[in-house]
């Protein structure tokens, strides 16, 4: 029974993507509801149905005490059939009910639903570029996508668990106190007016409270996993005291905001014990008094006493179902900031895969400079021809790292073009630009998962004599048998850990050059490829760079000058534009910048860094 249920819906289930989802609260829920239409549909019903079995059964109380004052002979009698009908109908037909109630919410809304947003959101935001992941804590995006699917699977829970059925429950006990006596509703109406403004001036407070208690969760939580995630430099500079504080900051608005938040509760808890007392008395005294008049039954006193007596109990269940219903819309709002921005780099409409004949890249009036007035790139304009090997130099800022990013299009040009074979990257998909571009950079990050894991991410379908001979082909091989993690897994099956950190900084640039030897791209872009190893292992490994390149267009980036001396052409970036062009002969002899560079090096090194 249960895996019929559970799989009623699948939430993996193929959809329409959106580059711009709804911003929306209601659409955006909507949006993703999509699946779930008849399933709703029945649980509203099953909410409906269960609520008017459970106000149908307290006026069958009243009628029953109205029978027992009769003789209790004659009441079996007459009545005995009508009494075994209904207790057959209580123990088979009412579980009935509630189970396939109880299941729907449970076994097929909840997990189903909660997973339905978690995979859509995180497929949505895997899409975002380079650049938005840039602009935000890693550690807080995460917090979102995995809080936001729990809080609208509670907000949907809700609202079939708790404010469907209690409206439906206080309409069926409307009904049957005016059944009773029309005089009833009085109290109940009077009380009904003051519960619902308690509920607006609930509701009021209640959601953007939430927000905000759920903004400063995130927040702490992106604090301490960038501290955690950055833990080497927490360490070296002595700074777990300014961390502590960096995150104290963070902890104490989150209990500020949750302190606003409770106290809103404790008013609405306050408030509805007073409220509860007036609908008590008014309804069960009005009872009483015109039982005393002669106008109604003890039967009628009994289930007016009864349902209010049950309202009383259900009021704090529904107010703090209405409150955590509001609630967590406000954490399923605070996710929305993450999940429905839109995605801004995206393929054009009528994209095509990228066709690689030779790799010949040219670059047209490339412009961007991040949205600033300075920094990245000014009007370059580069022809590279197929299989050219071209270095790349310049200071820190000059724009090397941005046009590497403009030609993987991890951003848009601000103006001009990036051609590659004649067709500009922009109306060809990004994945199929980034499969024939192979890239190691400066600072290799690997997946916390094994070494095998790690170096199949450059081509997932090679064989195992590619895979091994990648790997000594980039010198790893043998370090990799020795590897060994905490849990017993060797070799290639070891974790390296996050981000790689289990591996020395050597070990991950071998275990990176070995996942874009794999890859095997006809474009080779290399940031400082080999700064890392020793200068043993950097000898060999220059030898499989060699060997890498031969038949590729490669753009190499180094401060080191002696690696990149033998390219075939050799760039010299300035302020954001190409001020030399020659080889390193060439160069020397022109007496600029890179003579100036060259003259400067100590070891083979530039004097300045790049970030560019």
């Amino acid at each position: 029974m249960f895996r019929f249920f559970e799989n009623l819906v699948d939430p993996y289930s193929s959809y329409e993507e959106s580059d711009v989802p709804p911003t929306k609260l209601w659409p955006f829920l909507w949006n993703y509801s999509q699946p779930f239409k008849v399933i709703f549909l029945l649980a509203a019903l099953m909410s409906l149905v269960v609520a008017a079995v459970e106000v149908g059964l307290i006026y069958y109380m009243g009628r029953i005490v109205d029978l027992l004052g009769g003789d209790p002979k004659q009441v079996w009698a007459d009545h005995g059939t009508e009494l075994i009908i209904v207790a057959v109908l209580i123990l088979t037909l009412r579980p009935v009910l509630q189970i396939f109630d109880v299941v729907l919410l449970n076994n097929t809304i909840l997990p189903n639903f909660g997973t339905l947003i978690r995979w859509r959101a995180h497929k949505h935001v895997l899409r975002q570029s380079v650049g938005w992941f840039e602009n935000d804590f890693a550690g807080r995006i995460a917090n979102r996508i995995m809080q936001t699917p729990p809080a609208a699977g509670e907000v949907i829970f809700q609202v079939f668990d708790a404010i469907s059925f209690s409206l439906a429950y206080m309409l069926g006990a409307a009904i049957l106190l005016a059944a009773s006596d029309p005089r009833l509703l009085v109290p109940l109406v009077i009380w009904f007016v003051m519960y619902g403004m308690l509920v607006m001036w609930t509701v009021k407070r209640v959601g953007p409270a939430s927000q905000a208690a759920s903004d400063a969760r995130s927040t702490v939580t992106g604090r301490v996993v960038d501290a955690y995630s950055n833990i080497h430099s927490v360490k070296m500079f002595a700074h777990n005291d300014y961390e502590l504080e960096y995150a104290k900051a963070a902890i104490e608005k989150t209990r500020t905001t949750f302190q606003k938040e409770m106290r809103i509760f404790t008013i609405m808890d306050v408030v509805l014990v007073s409220l509860n007392g007036i609908l008590i008395v008014g309804v069960v005294g009005w009872a009483m008094m015109l039982w005393m008049q002669g106008s109604a039954s003890v039967g009628v006193v009994a289930a007016a006493t009864a349902l209010t007596l049950r309202l009383n109990s259900m009021t704090g269940w529904i107010m703090w179902a209405l409150t955590s219903f509001f609630r967590e819309l406000g954490v399923v709002a605070e996710g929305m900031e993450t999940i429905a921005q839109p995605i801004k780099l995206v393929d054009a409409k009528d994209a095509k895969p990228l066709r690689l004949e030779k790799g010949r890249i040219e670059l047209k009036g490339l412009t961007h400079h991040y949205g600033r007035e300075t920094g990245g790139l000014d009007d370059v304009n580069l022809v590279i021809e197929p299989g050219q090997k071209i270095g790349l130099i310049g200071r820190s800022g000059a724009g090397k790292s941005t046009l590497v990013k403009l030609l993987l299009r991890f951003y848009d040009p601000e103006s001009g073009q990036v051609l590659v074979d004649g067709q500009d990257i922009r109306q060809v998909t990004q994945d199929s630009l980034r499969m024939q571009i192979g890239m190691v950079q400066q600072e290799s990050s690997l997946l916390h998962r094994s070494v095998r894991d790690n170096m199949l991410y450059g081509r997932p379908d090679a064989t195992e004599a590619e895979f091994f001979a990648a790997a000594r082909q980039a010198e790893a091989h043998e370090f990799i048998q020795d590897l060994a993690d905490p849990e017993g897994r060797r070799g290639y099956d070891a974790q390296v850990g996050e981000r790689g950190v289990k591996l020395s900084g050597g070990q991950r640039q071998r275990v990176t050059l070995a996942r874009v030897i794999l890859k095997d791209a006809p474009i080779l872009l290399l940031d400082e490829a080999t700064s890392a190893l020793d200068s043993e292992v950097e000898a060999a490994i220059q030898k499989t760079l060699y060997g890498m390149m031969e038949g590729k267009t490669v753009i190499a980036i180094a401060h080191r000058l002696s690696t990149i001396a033998q390219m075939d052409r050799i760039l010299v970036l300035d302020g954001g534009k190409i001020v030399e062009d020659g080889d390193h002969h060439e160069l020397l002899a022109q007496g600029g910048l890179y003579s100036e560079f060259w003259a400067r090096q100590s070891g083979g090194f530039l004097t300045t860094e790049d970030n560019a």
